[in-house]
């Protein structure tokens, strides 16, 4: 039977490592509280996945309450959507190893992060960063996914998950949904502060590169205002010619509901200083009730941990009963 429109089911999820910026907010949490209302929406603080870099455990500990504070406060509703830690739901490993099984090596070795990484520091790749694509096609897959909003860095393992689950349902039976990937056109790929060639990185080096959603509002206007820019005066969109004020100007767009036509034309004439000092001011708005909304999350953290519970086993309800027929299906399951 084919589900309704409301009724089709969206995963997403997040590692609940480095720093979550605005890149991450306008690019992927903002579209999962869009989403929310329109289908059946199940968000992961994906810790495996953070583990395929040493984490030292105590502030793994506190970067997933953190995580999660953050769905919150961006607007995830726990009552619409399912929110919940990854390990608390055991079916995701247990399915990520069944997949392993029908994985192919060169299918691995193809993948974008792992290539990059493999060739800069071969001796020190682990194993779990190659098989993590397998893990995140699990978590998709586990939940009868319709629709994963995903950056354009990722729609290569949102791929992987639909090579592998056409493979077993070949195999074993129609087991699984077909996913597809979801990429927001705009706001998909904000560009470092410091590089606008790069895109912003919650693993960056320099805090210059991105925006965190818990900087304070003088500091963001600070970094704001030292974003690399490029030759000219003139404040237009252009990639190739102009990447940083284009940037800002996306960045701009999404912060103040503008469009990007909009801001060329309000900045004819205008310089870059008096443009960037408003991009700042339009980012500190708008990140202003989300602040707000996270200081009174870190004030109540077992309101949180409820929150997660309560998701855990909602997911759990789903997992297990996905596992059954995955097991059935493979034979081990008697």
């Amino acid at each position: 039977m084919q589900k309704d429109f409301k009724n089709k089911v969206v995963f997403s999820a997040a590692q609940p490592s480095g720093v979550l910026h605005l890149g991450n907010y306008l690019g992927a949490i903002k579209q999962w509280v869009e989403l929310q209302n329109k289908h059946k929406c199940v968000f992961s603080i994906v810790d495996y996945h953070a583990m395929t870099v040493y984490q030292e455990p105590k502030k793994l500990r506190e970067k997933i309450l953190e995580t999660a504070m953050i769905y919150l406060a961006a607007g995830i509703n726990p009552e619409k959507s399912t929110i919940f830690i990854q390990s608390d739901v055991s079916e995701h490993t247990e399915l990520a190893w069944i997949l392993n099984t029908i994985a192919k090596i060169p299918e691995l070795e193809l993948m974008t992060q792992f290539k990059d990484k493999a060739k800069r520091f071969r001796s020190k790749v682990n194993v779990g960063l190659f098989n993590y694509p397998v893990l995140m096609a699990a978590d998709i897959l586990l939940y009868k996914t319709d629709f994963v909003p995903v950056g354009e860095d990722q729609k290569q393992h949102v791929e992987l998950a639909r090579t592998l689950a056409r493979r077993f349902n070949n195999l074993y039976g129609d087991i699984f949904v077909v996913p597809q990937a979801i990429i927001r056109k705009e706001g998909a790929r904000i560009m470092g502060l410091d590089d606008p060639l790069k895109k912003m990185s919650k693993s960056a080096k320099s805090p210059a590169n991105y925006i965190a959603l818990t900087d304070e509002p003088n500091l963001i206007k600070e970094k704001i205002k030292r974003a690399v820019t490029d030759s000219g005066k003139e404040v237009i969109y252009n990639k190739e010619k102009k990447p940083g004020i284009s940037n800002l100007l996306e960045i701009y767009s999404l912060a103040s509901g503008k469009t990007i036509k909009q801001l060329e034309k309000e900045y004819e004439g205008k310089n870059y200083g008096e443009f960037k000092k408003d991009v700042g001011e339009a980012v500190v708005g708008f990140l202003e009730p989300f602040q707000k909304d996270l200081k009174k999350l870190k004030e109540n953290p077992d309101k949180v941990r409820k929150i997660l519970q309560s998701g855990a086993e909602k997911a759990k309800l789903i997992a297990a009963k996905t596992m059954q027929e995955v097991k059935k299906a493979v034979g081990i399951n008697y």
